[in-house]
Order: structure tokens, then sequence, then C-alpha cells
């Protein structure tokens, strides 16, 4: 017969898997809008638009709205399955991926500044660690250690982000011509630095996930 102490530890156990998957279902929303974004980005690269950047948009606003749902959900939490920072800051991270891919179009509407080979390639790899995140997010209750796989692969798309950044920089920065490229060049240099950031904080995103994975599973 079970001790008092064993039905107490048999109801926290029946009681944290939901309470878990409740606040990782969230999250999970947040990295499949995330994937979403990465796609509409990756369209709008090959087809600048106004429906094209304003499909991105929407999908920022949907993202934003599960945001404010999972924080309110954690305020009102007393306890959480796992750490309630982790959760925020994955949240956030996440949240933070795609306020960037908003701003690079939303600039890149604004500052009239057309795609390039360059911003192509970068929304591609951001697009990746979109994906490899999401994958991250379904794997982790069941297949932490699958989860982990995907996170180091994201991890790894920040390194080749990094290095296409210092190319199209050092491309860029080639002899200025005139006035009105050197107002090019420090355009594209705040686009570039936007996608740099999207993929450090995807990055962020990554080690977020593999901390939860060492200290819950």
């Amino acid at each position: 017969m079970n001790s008092p102490i064993d039905r107490v530890k048999e109801r926290i156990r029946a009681v944290l898997p939901q309470r878990q998957n409740h606040f990782l279902l969230r999250l999970t929303e947040q990295s499949a809008l995330l994937v979403q974004g990465g796609e509409a980005l990756v369209t709008y690269m090959r087809k600048p638009s106004n429906r094209n950047a304003q499909a991105l948009r929407a999908i920022e606003k949907q993202a934003d709205e599960v945001r404010r749902i999972l924080i309110d959900e954690l305020n009102r939490t007393f306890v959480t399955p796992i750490d309630r920072e982790d959760i925020f800051l994955l949240s956030r991270a996440l949240d933070d991926v795609l306020d960037y891919m908003y701003s690079v179009v939303n600039e890149m509407d604004i500052l009239e500044v057309r795609p390039n080979d360059y911003l192509l390639e970068m929304a591609q790899l951001l697009n990746d660690a979109a994906a490899e995140l999401n994958l991250a997010m379904q794997r982790l209750e069941h297949h932490p250690g699958v989860a982990e796989d995907h996170a180091v692969r994201a991890k790894q798309i920040d390194n080749r982000m990094e290095t296409l950044y210092a190319t199209a920089l050092a491309d860029l920065f080639q002899g200025p011509q005139d006035l009105g490229h050197v107002v090019r060049m420090l355009k594209l240099r705040e686009i570039y630095r936007h996608m740099l950031h999207a993929v450090g904080s995807s990055d962020t995103a990554a080690n977020i996930i593999s901390d939860i994975v060492v200290k819950f599973f």
C-alpha cells in the first residue's frame, strides 16, 4: 500500500503534465507562427509587395496576441511545471525573432529598399532557424533529446548568418560611388542588422530550450 507521501507524489505527477502541456502549447503556437512569419519573409524577399508585407504584419499581430494570453495565464498560475522565468524568456525570445522580421519588412517598405540576393539568403536562413525552433517545441515534452538536437541546429544557423552578414557588409561598402549610393548603403546596413539580430534572438531561444531540457527532462 502506498504511503501518504507516495500518494501525494502521484497526484503531483498526474497534475504536472497537464500544466506543462498548457504552457508548451502556447509556446508551440508562438513557434508555429514564427515559421509562418519566416515563410512570409522569404515570400516578400522574392516578390516585394504591399500584400506580402501585410501578410507578415498580420502574423506578427497574431503572435503578439498568443504571447499576451501566455503572459496572462502565467501571471494567474501559482506553480508552473517548468521555471516561470524560462517560460517568460522563451516566449519573449520567440517574439523578438518575429518582431525583427516585422521590422525588416516595415523598414524596407518605408525606406524603399529593394531585396537583393543577400537579403533573400538571410531570410531563408532565418526561416530555417524558425523551423528548427518549432520542431524543438513540438518534441520538447516527449522527446527532449530530439528537441535538443533541433535547438543545436538552430544555433548553427546563427553562425552561418554571422558569416553571411560579414560578407554582405564587405560587398556593400566596396567603393561608394556617389551620395545616393552612400544612402543606399546605410539603409541596407540597417536591414542587414535586423536580420542578424533576428537570428541572434533565435539563438537565444535555442539556448533557453537547451536549458529547459537539462533542468527538467
